[in-house]
């Protein structure tokens, strides 16, 4: 029972952190497109 108990708190604990690294990753993206110098539809 300890076993599954563990198991558990391991996928919840690695589902956390992939939600997290996600939800860096898309604030990093906001701001590279935010201050790229560069427009993307600048048709240049």
């Amino acid at each position: 029972m300890k076993k599954l108990l563990l198991i558990a708190l391991a996928a919840v604990g690695g589902l956390l952190v992939y939600r997290q690294v996600q939800a860096d990753r898309a604030e990093q993206d906001l701001w590279t497109e935010a201050t790229d110098s560069v427009p993307s539809g600048s048709g240049v």
